[in-house]
């Protein structure tokens, strides 16, 4: 199978259990699952799914011979991500917020409910080992900490965002190592290169006031539709589009949904009011302190730079208080 990323390369994918498990109804799916939950008001040139995600952080792990367990793991990894990914945990989780954990706490019995068992046990891997994140230190670990998945997400994003070059993306994973089952650059110059990156991304972006208005309208508009009986708890199962489409059905007969329709859509303007304000809502916060060598020894870039340790320390969610007009 000859693979054709956006914003990598072309590379063939070989492995019969990687094949099968792309090809399945479940992974299929994800191609219609926004990685950048509802940002298209906003930001309509960046929208990538997470299949495209999860492919290719598979083809990172396989680039760094990760184990073949650990490969098939993250490739799954975001196989429970319902309609609207990280909506959801506004919706469902409203005062878990900060985190935004809803799709990994529902991820293992999410799984077990698909044909991936079947097809793993096929193929004579274990699906305890699988679930099992401590078998896995290059698929994700704890903030700061890069991992396969913030590399992916993160040189993705900038490419839409930051208008980082392919060129550029090359270097930065030419420049990185595998070392301690830690990703680790070469040298300090690349290291707070990508520190600054990840930060711009984080700001701009991932924790931004946009961000944040696309989560207070979708999860406003999702969670009246869910009340209202427009839609079911199993839609979430289904698409961003499939999802959209049975709330739309009701516009002509509910006043109230085509204004939470209109503020989904940044059709009505609004403004940052903590006295007296439509949604609170809170916006995850990013910032990573990647490991590079310097005289043969592992450091961070806090380590040896004032203003990124200072960063660091600092960071924490962002909390928005949005007032839409009337």
């Amino acid at each position: 199978m000859i693979y054709d990323d956006v914003v990598y390369w072309r590379v063939e994918i070989d492995d019969p259990i990687a094949l099968e498990i792309i090809t399945s109804p479940r992974m299929q799916r994800l191609k219609w699952v926004d990685q950048a939950w509802y940002l298209e008001p906003y930001f309509p040139w960046a929208w990538h799914s997470r299949f495209e995600h999860s492919v290719w952080v598979y083809l990172l792990l396989k680039r760094y011979w990760a184990p073949i367990e650990e490969q098939i793991a993250w490739l799954l990894h975001d196989i429970s991500h319902w309609a609207f990914s990280h909506c959801l945990d506004y919706v469902f989780d409203e005062w878990n917020q900060k985190e935004q954990t809803h799709q990994d706490n529902i991820f293992e019995e999410f799984l077990k409910d698909t044909d991936i068992p079947w097809i793993l046990e096929k193929y004579w891997l274990n699906l305890e080992h699988i679930l099992d994140d401590d078998r896995h230190p290059l698929k994700e670990n704890n903030l700061p900490d890069i991992c396969a998945d913030r590399i992916d997400y993160s040189l993705r994003d900038a490419i839409d965002y930051d208008k980082l070059s392919k060129e550029k993306i090359n270097n930065i994973l030419e420049g990185l190592k595998v070392l301690d089952n830690n990703r680790v650059f070469d040298n300090f110059e690349s290291a707070k290169q990508y520190f600054d990156l990840f930060f711009r991304m984080n700001e701009i972006y991932w924790s931004g006031i946009e961000t944040a208005l696309m989560f207070t309208t979708v999860w406003h508009i999702l969670r009246y539709s869910w009340k209202k009986w427009y839609i079911e708890r199993n839609d979430f199962y289904t698409t961003d589009k499939e999802v959209i489409y049975k709330m739309t059905k009701y516009l002509s007969v509910d006043d109230e949904l085509k204004i939470l329709r209109d503020r989904m859509n940044n059709k009505i303007p609004f403004e940052i009011d903590e006295t007296n304000y439509d949604g609170n809502v809170f916006c995850k916060s990013r910032v990573v302190d990647p490991f590079f060598m310097i005289e043969w020894k592992k450091n961070r870039v806090s380590d040896v730079n004032e203003s990124s340790k200072n960063l660091i320390l600092n960071n924490k969610a962002k909390e928005y208080f949005i007032r839409f007009e009337k």
